[in-house]
């Protein structure tokens, strides 16, 4: 079997288009997540924390002479990686969420008991008798 034709079967599997059909359709997400965090949830937290923007947000750690030989600790940054992670993981949640509660069956109700036929109750009725029988 040649290598191309392997390498065809294997990029054909089902699995494999599925992987590639969710990272293709996770990075449009995370596009749309960090463009809402970005554009529009980044300058609400910033007037109310008083910067517009997280990402200027640093520590000077050394002096230098120029800013470019300044080392600077570059907290602001973090803080941006940090929301949208936390508006990622929401967002997916509560997609799964609704999912799971999609693919819910509804509850069964529990099943009846199966009726007696009349004949083991006249064969009950018939044993009770003779039980009772001096």
């Amino acid at each position: 079997m040649s290598v191309v034709k392997e390498f065809k079967e294997f990029a054909m599997k089902g699995n494999v288009v599925d992987l590639a059909v969710g990272v293709i359709i996770g990075a449009a997400f995370g596009k749309v997540v960090s463009s809402l965090v970005t554009d529009v949830l980044m300058p609400v937290l910033g007037l109310i924390i008083g910067s517009l923007d997280f990402s200027r947000l640093s520590f000077v750690l050394r002096e230098g002479a120029t800013v470019d030989a300044s080392v600077f600790l570059r907290y602001g940054s973090f803080l941006q990686a940090l929301f949208d992670f936390l508006i990622v993981a929401f967002a997916i949640f509560m997609m799964i969420k609704a999912i799971n509660r999609m693919k819910r069956k509804p509850e069964e109700k529990p099943a009846e008991p199966a009726k007696i036929s009349d004949e083991v109750l006249l064969l009950t009725d018939i044993r009770n008798l003779l039980r009772n029988k001096p």
